[in-house]
């Protein structure tokens, strides 16, 4: 059975799910702007590495508590 983790879920449009298939890691990220991206993963480390391309630090100046929910989300994967 795949667990589903939601890393962020701002309304029906915008959102950021990871599931975990086995040794597969499908990442969703769903947006108003863009649609559906699925990414797929073999290791956790693969996924961290796009995590922190996708989210860089330098993105969330003066709103760094919100950067740090992200990353703690992803490592909870």
């Amino acid at each position: 059975m795949a667990k589903k983790h939601v890393i962020y879920k701002k309304d029906n449009w915008n959102m950021l799910t990871v599931e975990v298939q086995g040794r597969q890691i499908v990442l969703r990220e769903i947006s108003d702007q863009w649609g559906e991206e699925c990414h797929n993963f073999i290791a956790r480390a693969e996924m961290m590495a796009w995590v922190n391309r996708r989210f860089p630090k330098s993105d969330y100046v003066g709103n760094e508590e919100e950067w740090e929910q992200l990353m703690s989300a992803f490592k909870e994967v």
